[in-house]
């Protein structure tokens, strides 16, 4: 069975970027590249999940989520 998890991916001060799962808590991770971080960001995803059914837990689904975009002046 599959699931689908949005990520969030933000390019890190320091170079590379980071990426993490807002419906799986601490699910997290990096990569040089945008490309290295999405494919890490799938592994982190596939051992969390293993680790809910390894431990009897429930694998968390993506909740409904609303994104939208704010402009600000200053």
């Amino acid at each position: 069975m599959g699931h689908r998890y949005r990520v969030l991916l933000e390019p890190d001060e320091e170079g590379g970027f980071a990426v993490w799962v807002p419906a799986l808590p601490g699910c997290v991770s990096q990569g040089e590249t945008r490309e290295e971080a999405l494919a890490n960001i799938q592994e982190a995803i596939q051992c969390y999940l293993e680790s809910c059914l390894k431990h009897g837990e429930e694998i968390p689904e993506e909740d409904a989520l609303e994104e939208v975009t704010v402009e600000v002046t200053v």
